[in-house]
């Protein structure tokens, strides 16, 4: 099921997210935060009537995906910045996609027109890259080594889909 989150999530939100901020190269956060920091992103995302939504199953949270402008000029009101996380327990089960399908369309619902994919270690991160061609997005752009993690720089693959 998937459904609107609420600060109240933000514990089970920080707990898929900080294994990704902490080990991988998707993000390129180096600190996890903690719930406290995870429900102010949440209530953030939420008053600004922008959708911040998690999957559940079995009664846990095994994802979440939610959207903010793509930048802050006032140009860019009407294009959003996707991020899309996904407990490792539940890859390759079809969550990343029913996320980011119902993300794609609560974003139209709230405005927005565009929706861009920042997506971190450009090839290197083939699944996000599948999630997003899968659904309708195309590569858009790529910025080279502009991210140093572990000790090596990483690529940022920009995909985008109208919405």
């Amino acid at each position: 099921m998937i459904r609107a989150a609420t600060p109240a999530d933000a514990d089970a939100i920080a707990a898929i997210y900080a294994p990704e901020v902490l080990r991988g190269t998707a993000t390129f956060e180096t600190e996890a935060p903690d719930t406290a920091a995870m429900a102010a992103r949440i209530a953030r995302v939420v008053a600004a009537d922008w959708p911040w939504l998690v999957a559940e199953h079995a009664g846990s949270i095994v994802g979440y995906a939610y959207v903010t402008q793509f930048r802050d000029r006032p140009a860019y009101a009407r294009t959003c910045e996707n991020s899309v996380y996904v407990a490792a327990s539940e890859h390759r089960r079809g969550v990343g996609k029913a996320l980011l399908a119902a993300l794609s369309n609560a974003a139209r619902d709230a405005g927005f027109e565009q929706m861009i994919a920042v997506i971190g270690d450009g090839v290197g991160n083939t699944a996000s890259i599948g999630l997003h061609a899968a659904c309708g997005f195309r590569e858009a752009g790529r910025l080279v080594d502009v991210g140093l993690k572990f000790g090596r720089w990483l690529d940022v693959v920009y995909m985008q889909r109208r919405l």
